[in-house]
């Protein structure tokens, strides 16, 4: 495994696993396959509404509580200071753990002012040993980490070889924020797991495409969440700390940045009213 280093001197996986969309009757077993693979790094969110999954298996896999790397993230509605304190107090009881590694805000809307000084406390405390945002442009970011004590350690953003992050991650650099890709693969959009260039890479090293772009954003020292829900690409997803892409290759993975989102940009009204409907279809299930 590769580790980065935290501006706050924690150590963090530079490789982790997501649960995103992996159904609750699923995640459970899926999360304690990925530890017996080797995985350290667990990530999941309160809009996942799998923690409690994910804490069950942190509580049965037998590793101990310090060799694991645990995130969450706070849904907008949790937002604003005291309900967003509360919300991670509760993600606390269902990961059941005494204390959370990386508590991120989901969402750059809403009051997350609020909900950021709720973290800072609670890192202060010492209930979360690093703090961060998702999402956020660099803008906001600046923002964010311009007018508060506590410099955010993460930004967790869309980051794969068709959408490469490039000025983003250098505003982050420069402010001493470590990025970390969400959506690595796209989820396949873009028929990335078919890309010519990918693919030549791959077949050059003996790799599959899905190796080619996590070996890609470790090299970029972009920490990655991998998903899947079998084992054999588990384990395929992890093999990738046994070879280096030369410059040439990186440099070639490097022309294919379109420079735009294959979701949705966050930086547009219609965005905002998206996430507005989900708040309120998502009120219920929480």
């Amino acid at each position: 495994m590769e580790y980065v280093k935290l501006n706050n001197g924690v150590n963090m996986p530079k490789l982790g696993f997501g649960v995103f969309q992996i159904p609750k009757e699923e995640c459970e077993k899926c999360v304690l396959d990925a530890i017996t693979v080797g995985y350290r790094h667990i990530d999941t969110a309160q809009s996942y509404f799998n923690e409690e999954e994910v804490g069950n298996a942190i509580s049965k896999c037998g590793v101990s509580r310090e060799e694991l790397f645990i995130t969450t993230k706070v849904w907008i509605d949790n937002y604003g200071y005291e309900k967003a304190k509360q919300s991670v107090l509760k993600s606390m009881q269902k990961l059941k753990v005494d204390y959370i590694d990386l508590v991120l805000l989901h969402q750059p809307y809403s009051d997350y002012y609020g909900a950021y000084r709720a973290l800072q406390d609670l890192y202060e405390q010492g209930k979360i040993r690093a703090i961060g945002v998702s999402n956020f442009s660099p803008d906001r970011l600046a923002d964010i980490a311009a007018f508060n004590k506590v410099t955010p350690q993460i930004n967790q953003v869309e980051t794969n070889p068709l959408h490469q992050q490039i000025q983003a991650q250098q505003n982050m650099i420069e402010r001493n924020i470590q990025i970390e890709a969400w959506a690595p693969f796209g989820e396949g959009k873009n028929n990335m797991f078919q890309n010519p260039v990918l693919k030549e890479i791959a077949d050059k090293y003996n790799k599959s495409v899905a190796q080619i772009i996590l070996r890609w954003l470790m090299q970029r020292d972009v920490v990655a969440l991998a998903k899947s829900s079998q084992v054999e690409r588990m384990k395929e997803n992890f093999e990738i700390f046994d070879f280096r892409l030369s410059k040439e290759d990186m440099d070639k993975i490097a022309t294919l940045d379109t420079k735009t989102s294959l979701f949705f940009d966050h930086q547009t009204p219609e965005t905002v009213d998206w996430f507005r409907q989900m708040i309120e279809e998502r009120k219920d299930q929480f």
